[in-house]
């Protein structure tokens, strides 16, 4: 028969596989300003913020990633820009694509109401989390949205809709989710760890009392 340690064990290992599975894989909210389309991507609406000290990694060599970038020109921005235009994006794990010189007049790009399509190739980013233009002119360029679509990130569409200071850094940083992914994978390996002390408990206290 089994001793009431062996019992114990058991309605321990019970209850650490049946419940703590819900409270180890508890949905971790993201701000409401982040929405999710499972089949499209995502759109982040948020007003964009001047980032000083942000650092451009220019040196990066790796190109084995594609990027299907849109940016649509606000049509409360001048007729045509002279403005010079730059981009960058990445990912929370310090993968960065850079495009220097979007701007070209001759061509008409950045024109008032115009969408400007570009194929940009980096590094390959696990997610599109941060998007950073930076415009340097006296002519007042206005985005209305910037689209950077990828194979492996999806589409994820920032929102401008105002004027860009000039020569800074100005757009969003959503990159929150390593540390967050980090997090609940060392609660998941605690969980399994628990559980596999108390199986051994248990095996112990159940065949020694035999």
């Amino acid at each position: 028969m089994m001793t009431t340690k062996a019992i114990f064990c058991f309605f321990v290992l019970f209850f650490s596989t049946s419940h703590g599975q819900s409270i180890i894989r508890q949905p971790i909210p993201l701000q409401q300003s982040f929405n999710i389309n499972k089949t499209h991507g995502g759109s982040i609406i948020r007003l964009p913020l001047p980032l000083s000290s942000f650092n451009i990694n220019k040196t990066q060599s790796s190109s084995d990633c594609s990027y299907t970038v849109t940016i649509t020109t606000s049509c409360s921005s001048p007729k045509y820009t002279r403005d010079q235009i730059s981009l960058s994006f990445g990912d929370s794990y310090g993968y960065q694509v850079y495009a220097a010189r979007l701007d070209d007049p001759s061509s008409g790009a950045f024109e008032r109401c115009s969408v400007d399509t570009y194929e940009i190739t980096g590094p390959c980013l696990y997610e599109v989390c941060y998007l950073y233009l930076y415009r340097s002119g006296y002519d007042g360029w206005i985005p209305e949205t910037v689209e950077v679509y990828g194979y492996y990130t999806g589409s994820v569409t920032f929102y401008y809709q105002t004027s860009i200071p000039n020569d800074v850094w100005y757009g969003f940083n959503y990159c929150n989710g390593a540390s967050s992914s980090t997090s609940v994978g060392a609660m998941r390996l605690f969980g399994h760890l628990f559980q596999v002390f108390f199986c051994f408990a248990c095996w112990k206290a159940l065949f020694g009392s035999m």
